[in-house]
């Protein structure tokens, strides 16, 4: 009688690599270790995704556990969903989810890809280095329940934690992974360094004893394979992806060293040929992990995680009792404060409106320009822009920082012509690196193959590969960068990306703008020079200017004496140009003379040329000219002595949309006609800043933001000046306080210190790897000498990074603690 078998196979499901057993499924020429696996793969391939697979080898997430979904019905509760949405209204939902199973590029790809699958998404978005995913749904396609089921069926279920129903601050769930690897690795540093003593003190040379020698090498072997397989799978799975895309970063030469140091500490232990590198090992792990974990913290810090107030130096007009206005910090903008926002200014926090009519501009959140009409008692949501009149808010929550950073490293800001060049300088030699590590290892292991045999061969070559494991060049960056940061960050200047910084150190021109910028903003003369505008005709006018946030609108505003403000019927804003409003069916305009004449029935003849000795915005009431307002604007406290001095290091330039009337002040500073260029409208910026950078200069822009955003994101490195009350600029690269703009020259020059100091850190890893090759190529290499070294060299290139950079902020004058 026959004997009936099962045969299991050794085949791996195609979608997510698991060992395919008797319950495997085969479908399309292809092993399945599951149906949840191979459904995954069929609506992949229905989609034409499949792409997905080509990518990263079987990338997909085992699907047999995938529990019940009727555990989402509570997101079909609009209570939840508003909770956990960041904006909401009747056609559409934008969100953010945490996805614990982000990966590896393959999921990047994938993620990105969703409307592919779901009609209903509009845009998706990964933030891989938090795990999130961007949502922006269409309610009328698709519902979140849908795309979250969606999302499971394909292996990557979003974490909705409870906690965020009571707050939209969501914990670093990386971070708290990070700590934990940190941890394993620290526990086995620790207890193998324990372990590993008596060999050190072992004169002798008979060491513990084979027994002895057996049983800690075990428990050696035992404590270091959690920190293999475990606290150093990130830099394994980095160095892994950059190969499968054939590039090398430096994750591939510590990856390299890791495995080397590990597989030759095993051969010792086991073969009894020595007592193995395993607190090498560990340490090495550890300190790399405390430099990724300050890498974490940088990135936190860039991204307003720690505290907002540091990083957005805006504030926002609150009416007391007596409807009086006054300005109010974003830190203490509490739930229940009567706001009033004017045109083109954030809205900080969801809010309800209280005026009869708001528009409103979601773009950040949904990709729409379009603006959308609010009406009085609706919810308006933190991220909007208004636009046209002035409005009153009622403030519903409390400002949170998230929110703000997500606007601000939104995609429509990204400029990635500028992206491309942010290269670490490690990444860039980190070829050059392994290539030259693997030579040397090669010809000393052949050397000693040819002199000594294949043993002491392997050893050498081994050893090489241990000791010029480049970990110490690993930290130094994120060290650097991580002190540079928290430095400029203490001083006023915070920097949306660190490796900004090369660009900043790089400049060669630097482009400023003038009204607001070079000029105080507070104090300035203000003169009406036409006819003599009544008191109605000026409360109109003041009305009208309430709505600006431009400089000069702000200042004729103040000028004015009138504590009664008229609602706008309608208002149009365009920059570097001027406003026109309909107040009680008047028509104001106010701007420019070409704006007037565009905005009205008169010819640009008809409005006259002043020769007035600065800024001049024009008025306009139903048609018939009234005069002109004269601003004479004082320099900013600290600017002449700015300008003097990096006049001697950089080609300096002044745009301005303003007349030439100021030309004479500025002359002295900035010399030729060529370097003074008024009457700039915001294109002629932009164009400038192009023909200075095809000329090949590295050009950093300084401006107020308001009119200047196609130059600021255009530039190398894009400055916008923030004073108390200013409009929120994503597509800059770093917001400046005002009274920190004297301190500029000190920032370029900090910026280039912190350079040289990541190159000095690199030749001080640089040297530790010479000796301790020095010691591997003569095979000479023991493990006290490994234990040593290795450590040494991270320690020592964390205090150096941490206190130059200290050392050179003190000396430029910069506040280095607060």
């Amino acid at each position: 009688m026959a004997t009936v078998t099962a045969t299991i196979s050794s085949d791996v499901c195609y979608h997510c690599g698991e060992d395919c057993c008797a319950d495997s499924v085969a479908f399309d020429n292809k092993d399945f270790c599951c149906t949840g696996c191979k459904s995954a793969y069929q609506i992949l391939d229905k989609s034409g995704l499949c792409s997905y697979y080509d990518l990263e080898a079987n990338p997909g997430i085992n699907l047999k556990n995938t529990k019940h979904r009727a555990r989402f019905d509570y997101l079909e509760d609009d209570e939840v969903i508003d909770r956990i949405s960041d904006f909401r209204d009747p056609n559409k939902l934008s969100l953010t989810l945490f996805i614990p199973n982000i990966h590896c590029t393959s999921c990047v790809w994938l993620l990105e890809n969703l409307q592919k699958l779901d009609s209903g998404v509009l845009q998706s978005g990964v933030n891989f280095l938090k795990k999130e995913l961007s949502l922006l749904i269409d309610t009328e396609k698709s519902t979140l329940r849908d795309v979250v089921e969606q999302l499971v069926t394909i292996g990557y279920e979003p974490e909705i934690r409870l906690e965020k129903l009571d707050s939209k601050t969501e914990k670093s769930h990386q971070n708290r992974s990070l700590w934990l690897k940190m941890g394993v690795a620290g526990f086995a540093f620790g207890n193998i360094m324990l372990f590993s003593f008596p060999d050190y003190l072992d004169t002798t040379g008979t060491g513990l004893g084979g027994n002895f020698h057996i049983f800690f090498g075990a428990l050696n072997i035992i404590l270091a394979l959690p920190v293999l397989v475990y606290s150093s799978s990130d830099y394994l799975k980095s160095a892994f992806a950059a190969l499968s895309q054939r590039g090398v970063n430096l994750d591939v030469p510590i990856s390299i060293g890791i495995v080397a140091l590990f597989s030759r500490s095993v051969y010792e232990i086991i073969t009894m040929t020595g007592t193995g590198y395993m607190d090498s090992f560990t340490g090495l792990i550890f300190f790399l992990l405390i430099g990724k974990l300050v890498q974490q913290k940088t990135f936190h810090r860039l991204s307003f995680d720690r505290d907002y107030r540091s990083y957005l130096p805006i504030a926002v007009n609150v009416l007391n009792d007596n409807s009086e206005e006054y300005s109010v910090s974003l830190d203490k903008l509490i739930p229940g404060k009567k706001m009033r926002l004017r045109n083109q200014e954030l809205i900080p926090c969801d809010s309800t409106l209280l005026s009869d009519e708001a528009f409103m501009d979601y773009s950040f959140i949904t990709g729409e320009s379009e603006p959308v009409s609010v009406r009085k008692g609706e919810r308006v949501f933190a991220g909007g822009r208004l636009i046209g009149n002035a409005a009153l808010f009622n403030t519903e929550e409390k400002v949170t920082n998230s929110y703000l950073t997500k606007l601000w490293n939104h995609e429509a800001f990204q400029n990635n012509e500028k992206e491309l060049k942010l290269t670490t300088f490690a990444d860039k030699i980190s070829p050059y690196f392994t290539i030259v590590v693997l030579g040397i290892a090669f010809f000393a292991g052949l050397y000693w193959l040819q002199t000594a045999g294949v043993e002491p061969a392997l050893s050498v070559f081994t050893a090489v590969l241990i000791i010029a494991c480049p970990c110490a060049l690993a930290l130094s960056t994120p060290f650097t960068l991580g002190s540079a940061l928290n430095v400029l960050s203490l001083n006023g200047l915070f920097i949306k990306n660190h490796l900004l910084i090369e660009n900043l150190s790089k400049a060669t021109s630097i482009v400023f703008d003038k009204t607001g910028t070079l000029t105080e903003s507070d104090s300035a003369e203000v003169t009406f020079l036409g006819d003599v505008l009544s008191s109605q005709e000026k409360t109109l006018v003041k009305s009208a200017c309430k709505n600006s946030i431009h400089p000069l609108s702000r200042k004729v505003a103040n000028s004015i004496e009138s504590s009664f403000l008229h609602q706008p019927t309608n208002f149009e804003e365009q920059p570097g140009k001027g406003i026109f409003s309909e107040i009680d069916d008047t028509l104001i305009c106010l701007g420019s003379r070409s704006f007037l004449a565009e905005k009205t029935r008169m010819k640009l003849q008809e409005i006259p040329e002043s020769n007035f000795n600065g800024s001049t915005v024009h008025l306009s009431i139903n048609g018939v000219y009234k005069g002109f307002f004269g601003i004479r604007a004082g320099i900013r406290d600290g600017i002449s002595n700015l300008l003097q001095s990096i006049k001697e290091k950089f080609s300096i330039y002044l745009l301005s949309g303003d007349n030439e009337a100021q030309k004479l002040e500025f002359t002295d500073y900035f010399g030729a006609n060529k370097s003074l260029l008024f009457n700039q409208k915001p294109e002629e910026k932009l164009d400038f800043i192009t023909q200075l950078q095809n000329n090949g200069e590295q050009v950093i822009m300084v401006g107020d933001g308001l009119n200047d955003a196609g130059a600021l994101r255009k530039s190398d490195f894009g400055i916008a000046l923030a004073d108390d009350i200013s409009s929120f600029t994503p597509a800059c690269d770093a917001i400046l306080e005002g009274n920190s703009f004297k301190k500029l020259d000190s920032f370029i020059k900090f910026s280039n210190q912190s350079m040289n100091i990541i190159i000095a850190s690199f030749v001080l890893s640089l040297l530790y790897n010479t000796i301790g090759l020095a010691f591997a190529i003569t095979g000479n290499l023991s493990p006290l000498v490994a234990a040593i070294l290795m450590p040494l060299s991270s320690i020592s290139v964390m205090v150096f990074t941490f206190t130059t950079t200290r050392f050179f902020a003190r000396k430029g004058g910069l506040t280095i603690w607060k």
